[in-house]
């Protein structure tokens, strides 16, 4: 055997033939002309194990399994054939055999075919005599999967194989083909092979085949064995003969397992033959999978068959309602499989294209036995994404033990497929017995979906506990029309759904022409999945979705059928709470009352709705759509079997930016998508991690439930003065005096799983639905990993209780009344302490955790301790006769009596045992039962009787204890609310405690923000930093020099409202401004920001317009994306509004630009008249604007020095100064970017020739004009110069030097220019 093997990635080496599998898509039928497969014993099966495999004294008529254990679904052009079991494809005709003659061999056997009989395997191997040894007389056997062993041929019962019998071909590394080696092999291990069959039978017998066939084969009842690799390598060493023989490797000799070798090819980029292209096109369109191509070996191995068998895949396919691709309702989910390819197939193979026939979107998990297996094109996709090797044979066929379905049915959702799981829901004992009972003829067990798992319905998994960012599944449909009196151009309903918490969120929203809140939603958010109603939404919903989502699954819902209108929706889940407030009652109240709950009232039953959903139904038209949007995202989830679980456990919330509520309710700051993206609050420009960004400089979160609520804080800032100083209060309460103990807090909970998570995994196998029905077939012990679940579920309960209860000595030091109502118990933080009590009174947590069952205490469990009494009292019934027989049968000694006692032989129990001098004196009813040495062992009626109760009484001992754990779990899920909320403390209380810590990361000094009132209308909004710094930006991370702060006043009584800022290229400007929107995202968030003092009066919203990019996929351009942004800015603009426009107009010639960039800012300053800075390098407006008292005039401060060949060279401060800036030196930038001095001077004289020709157009045009402008900037070079000489004094001196050697720039200029 190959030393080297593949990484088994999730499959494990296969032990034998997947015998049942085959049978399984395998078909009896009548006599065919065709070859008959080979008579012969296959040497893949194993030469240990004869509890597997029963021998045949007469080998050469034995039909044996064919070594491959892959199934060939038959073409439905092929006429019906009989076949015998297990035999795939057509082989050649077999060579004749020639049974061997007890006699001595040499080298005249060399190159012949031989087969050998392994006693314990009781099965014949087939090989070639490859070399002869003189000395010890013995022949080296190569059999046919390669493996070798010395002989001794005349010890051996060996039969002669006449001709050459073709093996399958070997593929090893390094070939010239794109394959891996992958040895599939069978278990030695003798040691568990009753218990691992006692655990269920697999399904063999789903095939009917005739008697003689059925003789043939090997039990139907032999469950398929996987092992790991590290299983094989530890059963390598075991002997395979009984006299001690075994298998040499070539590359080392070493004893190993019989197998055979499969080639597994690795996907390609090309196909290599029309009918494969014509395969894959049929569902890549609705798989959403990347190439799936096949080339090489695997091309040659499907691709003739495909092209014959399925022609109904190619440019004929039609959908289960015979529609052609080219139709208007055409469904590329289902297929129309002709009558008959149907009537070609055998039974399973029926099952399975039933499945997939509905399902063509969908890769299906075909559960078989102990394995998920993967067919036909599915099959493909299980190599190519899975890396799982194909089964030998004609047909596309791989798999992976049932072990593995997490790992893998999670890799294939997060690579965009959809996986539906369809389980066994019958063993084949039930089969037997259904097939008895009911006179039916089917000879396939029942399967059924159990699940669908996508991207959006991941519930658990390796990458979804690594990763604690939501995956939300949004659904959103869009009204025709504005419904009643909202001014709108679009109106979305939209349902947000992350089923791995049971979170939803609801809404209706009045959007405008661009959709810039539902943009807002989708950057905020980033859905993994999109609902929608088919053909519904508007070109611009569509172009929203597109451009703000990252490649999310996207599914199309038929309108009204599966894509619920808002009557409909309302039908279903008055339905749902019905029932669930029917179970409640009927816990709680007689049969009497629950009669009256029956007859609810239309009010009563919208009282049974929570209060989110009561207030949609309540507000008709304006929440049918936000309803209709929940019908949606139902009947999707109703697919997945999550609808029902999800409904009961629901956490639902209105959509911030909906229309329900005022603000009161709603008291957020909006960060619309351009805010989001260009601030980089959870994703950076440069990859879209979140590496650089501003969540990662507050994320100091140690609980997975705290970082998500954490993004939801930065995603919505608080907007009401009251709340965000309420929150800074309780940030300043946990440093100080109080650090200690949130950071002993933050250590307490530093390993606490994802409990918001894994609760919602506990309410939902609190009911048996999806894969944890009670009918569906499970192997592997669901029921062990539901208890580990379970105890760590109270376990972390119990931490976070305990953790919040220590915090609570911070409130003697702090007066904040957002901690005092968290960490008052009854009040935010739930008094749970009882109810954990209750739980840890019934029953061992570890203990439980660590065997697997629950032994519950005493009073733990009433339905177990009234078991428990009642085998007590039979025992005690027992005890009591066996006193009474004592009384009755024994004389008055007493070593008499004391003989006479109940002892236990083999499976009787309670036998009363005798001396056999009693034996005169016993009553002729009772019944002798066993007998020793001078005793006898009798049984009587009472006994017989008792017995009985007692066998009765442990039956039902057992079943109180096997339901013992969904009864305290259905006692858990009573106090979900409870347990919400403390998760809900306990992540507010992480983040609190985050934001507290996130000063220690700023550079230099941090203080707490002054929040202002805006309660007054006339008051003018505020904002004022003095020295700024920035809140992600360190000086270890720019390398040279230090982050500059800078001073800031914009608004408020006497000061300018808006910020016109100038300045060389790369001299800060955009740094300055995203400083700034950070600061006031920061302030409103509650958190301390980087500076000597903070004033501000609360932004309703931040709008920036910065960078260049398009929209090429929306069909929009650098400069008509910037112009979109800006249109929404001037829209939605309010007086409490901070805009941030930067170098607007860049994206046109000069004159359009900066005619827009000029009536923009006008618009601003005299119509909207909120806070905002204006970064330009259109100079004019500086000019325009100096006289307005409203417009700051800034710049960022530089040093321009000359250099040779009259290339300015400039040297950037970074500081913000008053005053505008004559160029933007851009030609400076140029050298710093590395261009050539040729071209850099050429530049340079035509910048100056550009400015004087641009002067001397505007002289010739308008003389007298010139002159007052020259007039008016000496007057204001004068007047500056003036204020400048009066303010010198209070100026530092780099800040004194700066602006003396600007006015002396100034005043060289107007010299020249005059």
């Amino acid at each position: 055997m190959s030393s080297s093997k593949r990484q088994s990635n999730g499959r494990s080496p296969l032990v034998n033939p997947q015998r049942q599998i085959t049978s399984f898509f395998s078909k009896t039928t009548s006599a065919s002309p065709s070859p008959s497969p080979s008579p012969s014993p296959s040497p893949t099966f194993s030469k240990l194990n004869p509890n597997k495999l029963k021998p045949n004294p007469n080998p050469s008529s034995q039909r044996s399994p064919s070594p491959s254990p892959s199934p060939t679904t038959p073409s439905p052009l092929q006429s019906k054939r009989s076949k015998p079991r297990l035999v795939i494809g057509e082989n050649p005709p077999p060579p004749p055999l020639i049974p061997a003659t007890t006699k001595s061999y040499g080298e005249e056997v060399l190159e012949k075919r031989i087969r050998v009989y392994w006693p314990l395997d009781k099965t014949w191997y087939e090989g070639c005599v490859k070399s002869f040894d003189k000395e010890c007389n013995k022949h080296l056997i190569q059999y046919e999967d390669g493996e070798e062993e010395l002989l001794d041929l005349g010890k051996e019962k060996i039969q002669w194989i006449q001709g050459s019998v073709t093996g399958f071909k070997r593929l090893r590394r390094g070939s010239s083909l794109a394959f891996k080696n992958v040895v599939i092999e069978e278990d030695e291990e003798m040691e568990g092979v009753e218990e691992d069959n006692s655990d269920g039978k697999s399904d063999s017998s789903d095939d009917d085949w005739d008697k003689k066939a059925e003789k043939e084969q090997l039990s139907e009842d032999e469950e398929v064995d996987l092992v790991d690799e590290q299983e094989e390598k530890m059963s390598r060493g075991k002997k395979r003969k009984a006299d001690g023989g075994g298998k040499k490797s070539k590359s080392g000799g070493d004893l190993v397992k019989g197998g055979f070798k499969v080639s597994v090819v690795e996907p390609m980029k090309n196909l290599q033959s029309e009918c494969l292209c014509t395969y894959f096109a049929a569902v890549e369109k609705v798989s959403n999978g990347s190439d799936k191509a096949l080339v090489g070996d695997a091309s040659e191995r499907f691709s003739a068959r495909e092209a014959e068998k399925f022609r109904f895949l190619g440019p004929d396919r039609r959908d289960a309602k015979r529609r052609h691709p080219g139709d208007a309702n055409y469904d590329l989910r289902t297929l129309y499989l002709p009558p008959d390819f149907l009537k070609s197939l055998s039974g399973g193979q029926r099952q399975w294209w039933e499945f997939k026939s509905k399902h063509m979107d969908k890769v299906v998990f075909f559960k078989m036995g102990k394995f998920y297996e993967l067919f036909e094109m599915d099959a493909h996709i299980g190599a190519k994404e899975l890396d799982l090797q194909y089964m030998k044979g004609e047909q596309p066929h791989c798999g992976f033990p049932e072990r593995n379905f997490s790992m893998n049915v999670e890799k294939l959702a997060r690579k965009g497929y959809r996986v539906l799981v369809v389980e066994q829901t019958e063993t084949p004992e039930q089969m037997e017995l259904r097939r008895k009972e009911k006179g039916s003829k089917d000879k396939v067990v029942k399967r059924e979906i159990c699940a669908v798992v996508t991207k959006g319905t991941l519930t658990e998994g390796e990458l979804l506990s690594a990763n604690p960012d939501a995956s939300y599944l949004m659904s959103v449909t869009e009204s025709c029309q504005t419904l009643g009196s909202q001014n709108a151009e679009h109106v979305f309903g939209v349902c947000v759904v992350d089923v791995a918490t049971s979170r939803i969120i609801l809404g209706q929203v009045a959007d405008d022409f661009d959709c810039s809140a539902l943009c807002c939603l989708l950057s905020e958010l980033r859905p993994v999945e999109i609902i929608k109603p088919a053909n519904m939404l508007s070109p611009e919903a569509e172009r929203a979705i597109l451009r703000n989502t990252r490649n999310p699954l996207v599914n199309e819902l038929v309108p009204l059928s599966e894509f619920w209108d808002a009557e409909k929706t309302v039908e279903e889940i008055k339905t749902v709470y019905k029932c669930i407030s029917d179970q409640s009652a009927s816990a709680l109240s007689s049969r009497a009352d629950s009669h009256a709950v029956n007859s609810l009232t239309e009010k009563d039953e919208l009282s049974c709705l929570p209060d989110v959903l009561s207030e949609l139904v309540n507000s008709g038209e304006n929440g049918s759509l936000a309803l209709s949007a929940l019908g949606g995202a139902l009947y999707y989830l109703k697919q997945a079997f999550l609808d029902e679980t999800l409904l009961r456990f629901a956490n639902y919330e209105f959509l911030p930016c909906s229309g329900f509520g005022d603000i009161a309710r709603k008291p957020y700051m909006v960060l619309d998508a351009a805010a989001l993206e260009n601030l980089e609050i959870f994703e950076n420009s440069r990859n879209g991690d979140a590496a650089g960004t501003l969540y990662t400089q507050l994320n100091h979160c140690v609980t997975a439930f705290g970082k998500r609520l954490l993004k939801t804080w930065l995603a919505r800032p608080l907007y009401n003065s009251g709340l965000i100083k309420e929150r800074q209060d309780a940030v300043a309460g946990l440093r100080g005096v109080n650090l200690p103990f949130a950071l002993e807090f933050r250590k307490a909970l530093s390993r606490l799983a994802d409990m918001e998570r894994l609760l919602v995994r506990i309410y939902a196998s609190s009911k048996a639905n999806g894969r944890n029905a009670n009918k569906v077939v499970l192997y592997e012990d669901a029921a062990k990993k539901q208890l580990q679940e379970f105890t760590s579920a109270l376990r972390g309960c119990e931490l976070m209780a305990e953790a919040c209860s220590s915090l609570g000595v911070i409130l003697d030091n702090t007066d904040s009344r957002q901690l005092h109502h968290m960490l008052t118990p009854g009040k935010g933080l739930p008094d749970i302490l009882s109810i954990l009590k209750h739980f840890k009174d019934a029953f061992d947590w570890v203990e439980a955790n660590n065997s697997g069952r629950i032994i519950p205490h005493e009073g733990g469990d009433v339905e177990y301790d009234n078991a428990c009494n009642k085998v007590k009292e039979i025992e005690s019934s027992l005890t009591k006769h066996l006193k009474e027989q004592r009384k009755l049968l024994g004389d008055t000694s007493v070593r008499t009596c004391l003989l006479i006692t109940y002892v236990t032989v083999g499976k009787d129990t309670y036998l009363l045992e005798l001396p056999e001098s009693l034996r005169g004196i016993v009553p002729q009813d009772y019944e002798l039962r066993s007998s020793k040495k001078g005793f006898f062992r009798y049984w009587t009626p009472s006994i017989k009787k008792l017995l009985g109760e007692l066998s009765q009484a442990e039956s039902e001992k057992e079943s109180a204890l096997k339901s013992i754990l969904l009864r305290l779990i259905g006692q858990f899920c009573e106090h979900h609310n409870k347990w919400r909320q403390l998760v809900s403390t306990t992540a507010e209380l992480d983040v609190l405690i985050s934001l507290a810590i996130t000063s220690d990361f700023y550079e230099g000094p941090t203080c707490r923000p002054v929040i202002l009132n805006s309660s007054s209308s006339n008051e003018v909004p505020h904002f004022s930093a003095k020295s700024l710094g920035h809140p992600v930006l360190r000086s270890d991370s720019l390398g040279k020099g230090a982050f500059v702060p800078n001073d800031i006043t914009i608004g408020g009584s006497g000061n300018a409202s808006f910020i016109l800022l100038t300045g060389p290229n790369m001299g800060g400007k955009s740094t300055l401004l995203r400083q700034v929107c950070l600061a006031v995202i920061l302030a409103q968030v509650g958190a301390d920001v980087p500076a000597e003092s903070f004033e501000l009066s609360p932004v309703d919203r931040i709008f920036v317009r910065m960078g260049a990019k398009d929209h090429i996929m929306a069909g929009q351009s650098t400069f008509l994306t910037e112009l979109s942004e800006t249109a929404s800015m001037l829209s939605s603009a309010t007086c409490n509004s901070l805009v941030v426009l930067d170098e607007l107009g860049r994206g046109t010639s000069t004159s359009d630009g900066q005619a827009i960039a000029e009536s923009v800012l006008e618009h601003f300053v005299d119509k909207v008249k909120c806070r905002g800075m204006f970064s330009t390098h259109y100079h004019r407006l500086a000019v325009d604007y100096k006289k307005d008292t409203r417009v700051l005039l800034c710049h960022m401060a530089c040093q321009v020095g000359k250099q040779i060949g009259g290339v300015e060279e400039v040297t950037f401060l970074y500081r913000l100064t008053p005053g505008s800036c004559p160029k933007s030196y851009g030609v400076n930038v140029a050298r710093l970017a590395g261009l050539p001095d040729s071209v850099l001077q050429k530049a340079s004289a035509r910048s100056t020739e550009f400015e004087a020709l641009y002067g001397n157009r505007n002289k010739e045009s308008k003389d007298e004009l010139s002159i007052h402008y020259c007039a008016d900037k000496m007057m204001v070079f004068i007047q500056d110069f003036i204020n400048g000489t009066t303010t010198l004094s209070h100026r530092s001196e780099e800040n004194g030097v700066s602006y003396l050697n600007e006015l002396q720039h100034r005043a060289r200029l107007l010299t020249q220019q005059n």
